[in-house]
């Protein structure tokens, strides 16, 4: 079985390093990107996988809602964390998230939520095995 795959998006390399960690240690394929645009590009690569959830922390970042749509047109689900004290753009508050978090969470928490949309929390709970 192919682990599922997560991009995780976030301007900050440290917090982007620490969730994708984490979400390797729990048997995902988790591949970090700075900005938005640059996951986008990876969908027209002919190898590239898709991802089973795309996870957006908006801590530093300015994602425009076309690249959104643009995940949305692909059908990737798309994981929000969002500042407590960042007031965040009325059209991408609409835009439809499969979830949204907002800080402060932890890493761990963040985590648990990616493998509950992604259904990897289920395959741990049947087998007491990550996916791999």
């Amino acid at each position: 079985m192919q682990e599922p795959r997560v991009w995780i998006v976030s301007a900050e390399h440290w917090p982007r390093a620490l969730l994708r960690a984490e979400l390797i240690e729990r048997g995902f394929d988790a591949v970090g990107f700075e900005n938005l645009s640059d996951a986008i590009g990876e969908l027209v690569l002919p190898w590239s996988r898709p991802p089973a959830l795309a996870v957006i922390d908006f801590h530093e970042q300015s994602v425009e809602e076309k690249l959104l749509e643009r995940l949305r047109a692909a059908k990737i689900p798309i994981m929000a964390i969002v500042d407590s004290t960042r007031s965040i753009d009325e059209a991408i508050r609409r835009f439809g998230w499969t979830a949204w978090l907002r800080r402060p969470v932890s890493v761990g928490a963040i985590a648990d939520t990616v493998a509950r949309l992604t259904g990897a929390e289920r395959h741990t709970a049947a087998t007491g095995v990550a996916p791999r």
